[in-house]
């Protein structure tokens, strides 16, 4: 299985980026997908996730109200849409998803990707 971000830039201040990130290779079923960053000198924190069902995203507090997060499930496709950018935002990206590669097998491992470089200047 693996996980591909995209999207990621540098921008200024009060702009918006897009990320995606598609999983594909051996996928029965897809359980939740999340976004986390991780700046330097700094731990990695979870940004938003969101269920297989449909649910409404969890976010953290330092981004509710200007990211939201959506998920395609037929694609396996989970995106981040932030908006009023801050420096505080600029980190490295990451997507996880929680991945089933067989039906005869109920256990779910969690894939990272890469990550995308996000950087924002004042």
């Amino acid at each position: 299985v693996q996980l591909v971000e995209s999207g990621g830039g540098l921008v200024q201040a009060g702009d918006s980026l897009k990320l995606s990130c598609t999983a594909s290779g051996s996928i029965f079923r897809v359980r939740d997908m999340g976004w986390y960053r991780q700046a330097p000198g700094k731990q990695r924190e979870l940004v938003a996730s969101i269920s297989n069902g449909g649910g409404s995203p969890n976010y953290a507090a330092s981004v509710e109200g200007r990211f939201t997060a959506s998920r395609d499930n037929a694609k396996n496709t989970i995106y981040l849409l932030m908006n009023s950018l801050k420096p505080d935002d600029t980190a490295v990206y990451y997507c996880n998803a929680e991945v089933n590669s067989s039906p005869w097998n109920r256990g779910f491992q969690t894939y990272w990707g890469q990550g995308t470089q996000v950087t924002v200047s004042s």
